[in-house]
């Protein structure tokens, strides 16, 4: 009799869509064609008493469909291991609780190595009272994460993951294995096997009418992959010209893992056999006319003035306007007051500007630090398209620069370990602010600095779901954005450092870095041509050390740069010798680059003169 895997989760059709910024925010729209997989899956415990195999797939609905996607994964405890079979339950189950509960702006690498490190060291760690770690809590694992258009592959150990495609079943996964004497197999690698675990990670591009099998060894070892391909050839046939019939279902699915299984029984298998197969029906995809009539439920607000209401908020002074935005301060009914943000009519018609306003307060909402500002809930249905936040009593940082040309350097470093500390709040989420200066910084009374603005932020979650939108590449303020930024390349970290940087410089000398010369450039030749003026011959009282850090931070290339801002501040408080400033002056490269290569290029020019000539 077969007895079903310890872990088993079926389709989960009751995940309730949260709230987000806006009742029509851009994370909730359906889709004409969301993403829909047919998904089947079966465990038998074979010849042996115990099933140490677990298994187990989750389908959810509605926002976490998007943000989140569709998880399957497959383990195998070690049968050498005492707690073989306690360590695939628990990596299965605990993987497909604790992945849904990372942050909404992690990207699935970054969530799901997370949660393995986590599972990892927690296995590891019950494993410890065996004397060997390979008769503790050990097991394969595999996963799977349908995201948007694209799959997310983890894998350690010996399971499988096969792809049939076209006609032709490719394997996605390489089996941990090392074979020792009398061609005996052995986990080289296995979730539990050692404190830390190297985990494969692949992503790679869905197609329509893809299916994915994911195998225990006790299957796949008496089973080929020519049999597992013809018989993946045979639930084709059933799908017609569409590529994905909609006969194709979950119960086709979980019959065909069955009768998988048992050709695995009936050819001898001596060991627990598992399977799932997941097909996919259709991609996400939207036409740019859906999105628009989606993001524009809600109307824009009129430009506001003085003693005007909206929502029951009275307008009580217009603090910014420009182009692309308004913010005004008003008081609620109770009289607190408030900031509210509204988008410009300029954009009416633009769904990328109004997706990236939505998605303003929806990140604002999950970026939680005492230096960023707070996003404030509305609990009534708005009227018209806006956001609230604390209303910060202070001066923007570029009036304090303003009067403060000759700053206490020791009170610059604490404003900077504010604004350190609220970068890192972003970056711990997968997020990058992208528009960091001083107008979007602000110093309160009590001397609390906070970043405000979350208009050119990068979410690395968000990236990941496919929208037929042009985004904007290319953002922030040209006078405060590093090189690769402004010129298009990938932004990572280095590039909100390299802002932070620029500030620092202004903060301490009152005049931005490179003469100010930066807005001007458009290539990377006029980066190059850009010259670095020490801060300290600006303002003496600046440490040597201090502009070696600075001067790292501006450097043109991210790699250049300091690792992170945690680095770069320590760099900035504690004195550090540079090995430049042992040996004495610095070489030419790094005092003028230009002057550097041109100089080479005569040189050899005229060593080709005098070889043609002699």
């Amino acid at each position: 009799m077969s007895m079903v895997a310890k872990v088993m989760v079926a389709n989960d059709l009751n995940d309730t869509m949260a709230s987000l910024a806006t009742s029509h925010d851009i994370a909730r729209h359906k889709q004409k064609h969301c993403l829909v997989i047919k998904a089947g899956q079966y465990s038998d415990k074979g010849v042996k008493t115990a099933n140490e195999d677990a298994i187990g797939i989750r389908i959810p609905s509605g926002l976490m469909l998007t943000t989140k996607g569709v998880v399957a994964a497959i383990s195998d405890g070690v049968s050498t291991a005492e707690g073989g079979a306690a360590a695939s339950a628990i990596s299965v189950s605990n993987f497909l609780a604790d992945y849904y509960s990372t942050p909404d702006l992690w990207s699935v690498k970054k969530s799901s190595t997370q949660v393995l490190t986590a599972l990892n060291r927690w296995l590891y760690g019950l494993g410890q009272d065996y004397r060997d770690a390979r008769r503790g809590y050990v097991c394969t694992f595999s996963a799977l994460v349908f995201k948007s258009r694209h799959l997310h592959l983890f894998h350690v150990g010996d399971s499988r993951v096969y792809r049939y495609r076209d006609g032709k079943l490719e394997r996605l996964s390489h089996d941990h294995t090392s074979i020792v004497g009398n061609n005996q197999c052995y986990l080289a690698r296995a979730l539990g096997l050692d404190v830390n675990v190297e985990v494969d990670y692949r992503m790679l591009a869905l197609e329509e009418g893809d299916l994915y099998l994911l195998t225990t060894d006790g299957l796949h070892d008496v089973v080929t992959d020519f049999e597992i391909e013809k018989k993946l050839a045979r639930v084709h046939q059933t799908q017609q010209s569409s590529r994905f019939s909609k006969h194709f279902t979950d119960e086709k699915c979980d019959r065909f893992c069955h009768e998988l299984v048992n050709t695995a029984l009936k050819t001898g298998s001596q060991d627990n056999v598992s399977c799932q197969l997941l097909g996919i029906g259709t991609l996400p995809e939207q036409s740019i006319d859906e999105v628009y009539q989606h993001l524009s439920r809600l109307p824009f607000p009129p430009p506001l003035s003085v003693g005007m209401k909206l929502d029951g908020y009275i307008v009580v002074d217009v603090l910014h306007q420009s182009q692309r935005s308004q913010v005004y301060l008003v008081k609620n009914q109770q009289g607190d007051l408030l900031c509210m943000k509204t988008p410009s009519v300029n954009y009416l018609d633009d769904a990328a500007y109004i997706e990236r306003f939505l998605l303003e307060s929806w990140i604002g909402k999950r970026i939680n630090s005492p230096h960023v500002v707070s996003i404030i809930e509305r609990d009534k249905r708005k009227s018209a398209l806006y956001y609230l936040t604390e209303y910060l009593d202070g001066q923007l940082l570029s009036q304090w620069i303003k009067h403060n040309p000759t700053p206490d350097i020791q009170e610059v470093l604490a404003l900077l370990k504010q604004l350190e500390m609220g970068v890192r709040a972003f970056h711990r989420k997968e997020t990058l602010h992208q528009d960091l200066k001083p107008d979007n910084l602000v110093l309160t009374k009590n001397g609390q600095l906070k970043i405000i603005d979350f208009g050119s932020c990068y979410i690395k979650g968000i990236a990941e779901i496919s929208s037929p939108l042009e985004r904007d590449r290319i953002l922030g303020t040209a006078d405060y954005s590093a090189p690769e930024s402004i010129l298009g390349y990938q932004v990572t970290q280095s590039t909100d450092l390299y802002s932070i940087a620029v500030i620092a410089f202004e903060m301490l000398t009152g005049q931005l870095p490179f003469n100010g010369k930066q807005q001007a450039c458009k290539s990377k030749l006029d980066f190059v041509r850009l010259e670095y003026i020490p801060s300290y011959e600006i303002n003496p009282l600046i440490p040597i050390w201090m502009d070696d850090a600075l001067k790292k931070a501006l450097s043109l290339t991210p790699e250049q740069r300091q690792a992170d801002c945690s680095e770069w501040l320590f760099e900035m408080t504690e004195p550090v010798k540079t090995w430049q400033r042992s040996v004495g002056k610095p070489a030419l490269i790094e005092r003028n680059p230009l002057l550097f290569w041109r100089s080479l290029s005569l040189l050899l020019g005229l060593a080709v003169v005098l070889l043609a000539l002699f």
